[in-house]
């Protein structure tokens, strides 16, 4: 086996041999939209806001947020919607009916 080919088997078994990355899952507690309407966007950006308008959703929509454990920046709740089951942010105001579904 040439270096080269030893240097890359080698590379790849360090790769390969490396634990995941650690991540921590909080399955969101069950709640509603309980606004008229509410924007849910696909990320936040501490200086410029919510970006990346994914849709609007409607009263009533099942979401899921846990308080204490997603984050909440400047009023934009991290949010699931368990409608096409994706993760964005909508205005915490807009959450309500915890455990109602």
């Amino acid at each position: 086996m040439s270096a080269k080919v030893a240097a890359a088997v080698t590379a790849l078994g360090i790769v390969l041999a490396a634990p995941p990355a650690a991540q921590a899952y909080v399955v969101p507690r069950h709640a509603v939209n309980i606004c008229q309407s509410a924007s849910f966007y696909d990320n936040y950006d501490s200086a410029s806001g919510p970006y990346g308008l994914k849709r609007v959703l409607e009263y009533g929509n099942k979401i899921g947020h846990t308080p204490g454990a997603h984050p909440v920046y400047n009023g934009w709740a991290a949010t699931f919607d368990f409608g096409p089951n994706d993760w964005g942010y909508m205005r915490l105001e807009c959450i309500g009916g915890y455990d109602s579904w």
